[in-house]
């Protein structure tokens, strides 16, 4: 698990750009808030903009913010704010949809999830869900990123973050992941090309990036694909008339399982987040 020392000030250590990064965007890291964990800090001497305020509450994404806002989905002090220019100051009240906004510090977490777990924040059959791996990562709710169905494992990132979030799940993002495949019986090299070409399914074609078997016995297929569909890779070994035995991510953006024990977790680094957000 991660250590729950505070991170140093500013005069005892230093990232730099990231340091300054982390501070500016109010980011949980290593389970303490950096930059001296100051509330007040979040806002400046003016205030913080209406829209970043509901974003950072993990509402949705800024650009969708401005939407709620215009249509008067918002209040300030009980009362609609519809300019798009609008700032806020700690002391003030915002609400949506009759609920309490509070722009809480953004935690990253990435969870190597078990088998027998559903990726789902509750669950009124009262099965396991990946919550309850990651109930002491944080103080603030935690959404998953996209879903790993109950019977896959691997990598899934969790956070407060609603614009990060909308970004990585977006279709049009093409987030690189990486699958490993165990299957029922030895691949045929036909069916090998015809993946790497691309195979039709009933919701469209899809496109595999890099294909290749990883054993001798040509039953363990490692592929990595851009596309975010349900259940897509079960469903495109299926189709080809092969069961997938065990499904498992093993990379997703440029993150890796490396040092993360299957049921465990770790935050990101500060060049992980930079990463996912502007250069993934």
């Amino acid at each position: 698990m991660p250590t729950e020392s505070k991170l140093q000030s500013k005069k005892e250590e230093s990232y730099g750009g990231q340091k300054e990064y982390i501070a500016k965007n109010h980011i949980w890291v290593n389970n303490h808030y950096d930059a001296n964990n100051e509330f007040n800090d979040l806002f400046g001497e003016n205030g913080m903009r209406l829209n970043k305020y509901v974003a950072n509450a993990g509402v949705c994404a800024r650009r969708k913010a401005d939407e709620l806002i215009a249509k008067g989905s918002v209040q300030v002090n009980g009362k609609v704010v519809v300019e798009m220019g609008h700032r806020v100051m700690p002391s003030d009240t915002v609400t949506f949809e009759g609920r309490v906004l509070n722009p809480e510090p953004r935690v990253y977490v990435l969870l190597n999830k078990p088998k027998n777990y559903i990726t789902t924040t509750d669950d009124e059959r009262e099965r396991h869900t990946v919550m309850e791996l990651v109930s002491d990562a944080s103080p603030y709710r935690l959404y998953p990123v996209g879903r790993l169905d109950r019977d896959t494992t691997g990598l899934l990132l969790l956070t407060n973050d609603g614009e990060l979030a909308q970004k990585l799940a977006h279709p049009s993002k093409e987030l690189r992941k990486v699958y490993q495949i165990t299957l029922d019986k030895p691949i045929a090299k036909k069916h090998l090309e015809q993946i790497a070409q691309g195979v039709e399914l009933e919701d469209g074609l899809v496109p595999i990036r890099e294909l290749e078997c990883l054993n001798a016995e040509r039953t363990l297929i490692e592929l990595q694909i851009h596309i975010g569909r349900n259940r897509v890779v079960r469903r495109l070994f299926e189709h080809l008339g092969y069961q997938v035995v065990k499904l498992d991510r093993v990379a997703y953006g440029g993150l890796t399982k490396k040092g993360i024990e299957r049921g465990k977790w770790r935050y990101l680094n500060p060049k992980e987040i930079i990463f996912l957000k502007y250069k993934s």
